[in-house]
Order: structure tokens, then sequence, then C-alpha cells
């Protein structure tokens, strides 16, 4: 009988987790099994139980119950602490739940597969929701001499940075109050994928400045595209979507697979 893995969600049918954690089984030879499963909105908690007591080993989570799977767990790993989510869990021989959030190291993961350094950087954050508060600790770790949080509301960013301002330099404000250059610049918004983009001055980029958007679709984003159109090299989230599944595969199987063969598979298909 294969070992079972899922991905929890709601609205979940247009999640690529399955795809991605197959052909990671395949490459690496492990025998398992991973679905998608669309828990009811009111009860999380009792999809996880009743997953587990089918034999459910670890599951992936994502909107809207990554933080109802924090409060699910019996052991928090430091990242997941600091995000205050998680998007990974894993039913422990001892029979507690362990929880941890992959999003962050999937994203420095996916920064250096494509030779960006983070290291002495000037970086700023577009957007202080959860998908960024997830991302912060291990840009952080990565050494960046300045991170910046902007958001359309800059009290957001501003408590956002204060959370973590004994990490490093880490400021806040409203994008009406942006001074560039960056060197790197992280969407962490979903708003260019209706079209939409925050008002962000010209000189934001440095030149040679890198533009990364955690959004992915089968062409560039409006923020890529006005980044593209300014001379920054411009990369999209497909590759911290497979980053942080690999995390994600390595907690539950002890196993690392070849994240660049599988990216290229995605782009392929997209």
């Amino acid at each position: 009988m294969s070992d079972r893995y899922c991905v929890f969600g709601h609205p979940i049918g247009h999640s690529r987790s399955p795809r991605i954690h197959a052909l990671f089984a395949e490459q690496c030879g492990q025998t398992m099994t991973y679905e998608a499963i669309e828990a009811p909105r009111e009860d999380f908690v009792g999809a996880w139980r009743a997953f587990v007591a089918a034999g459910g080993l670890g599951a992936n989570v994502t909107v809207p119950f990554k933080e109802e799977a924090y409060r699910v767990a019996d052991v928090l790993s430091q990242r997941a602490r600091r995000a205050g989510a998680v998007n990974t869990l894993v039913h422990g021989r001892d029979g507690r739940t362990y929880a941890d959030t992959t999003d962050g190291v999937g994203l420095v993961r996916d920064l250096e597969a494509h030779g960006v350094t983070l290291d002495d950087a000037r970086v700023l954050v577009l957007g202080a929701g959860g998908a960024v508060r997830g991302v912060l600790d291990p840009l952080l770790a990565a050494g960046p001499r300045a991170l910046h949080i902007a958001n359309r509301t800059a009290e957001k960013a501003v408590g956002l940075a204060a959370d973590f301002q004994q990490e490093g330099d880490v400021t806040g404000s409203g994008h009406d109050a942006l001074e560039g250059p960056f060197e790197v610049v992280i969407n962490g918004t979903s708003a260019s994928l209706s079209g939409e983009l925050p008002p962000l001055p010209e000189t934001l980029l440095a030149a040679d400045g890198v533009a990364y958007d955690m959004m992915y679709a089968a062409d560039p984003t409006v923020f890529l595209q006005w980044a593209s159109a300014r001379g920054a090299r411009t990369i999209d989230g497909l590759g911290m979507l497979v980053e942080q599944a690999a995390e994600s595969f390595f907690l539950w199987r002890h196993v690392r697979p070849d994240t660049g063969a599988v990216r290229d598979t995605l782009r392929h298909e997209l």
C-alpha cells in the first residue's frame, strides 16, 4: 500500500501540487500517492483528522486553511511560529502533528537558483499580507543590507516590519513613501494577476535590478511587464512553487528532488 499525502484547500481544483509531487516521486523512486482534497471551510481540523485516520502521513495546506493548520499543530518549527501560518503538516510516528512553512525557503532557493544574491542587497517587498509574512524570516536570514515592506495600507506594513526588526534593518511604509533604488523587488501581492499595479516610482529599481513576482502565469504578470520595460531582470513564482514543494517532500520523505527538471517540465506545460 502506498504512503498517502495530500494538499488541502478550498477551492483546490486548480492546484499544481499533485502534478509536482508525482514528478518528485517518480524521479526519486518513492512509492506514494498525493491527492487534492477540498476541505469544508468550517471544518479543516476534521478533514485533517479524517485523513490521518485513513492512513495519511502528511499534507500541504493552502488558502484558506494555513492559519487553522497552525492551530492544529502539536509541534511548530521556528519559521512556522514566525510566520503565524503553516503550509506543511507531518503526522509523526508518536501520533503528534508537526508543522512547518516552506514558502520562504522556497522563494530564497529559487532566487539562488537564478543567481540572485540577497546578501548585502537592498530588498523591497510589496504587500503585507500572510504571503509576505510567511517569507520574511528566510529572506532576512539570507543577509540583505536592508528590507523594506510597502503596502497600500501603510499601517499594516509598518506593523509587520516592527514584528521582524530584531532580525535586521526592516522598515515599512505606504506606496506613496517609496524611495529607490532597490536591487531586488519582490511582489508579494496577487494584484498583478488581475491587471492591477500599485503606484511605483520610476526610480524603484537599481541598475541591473531584479523583479520577482511570487505569482506566475503563462504570460508575464503586469508587475513583471512594468519592471521589464524599465530594464529589470524578471522572474516569476513558478520556481518558488516547485522549491517550496521540494522542501515539503524532503520533510516527508528525507530525499531532495531535482527541482530544476520539474520546473522545466511545468514551464513547458504552461
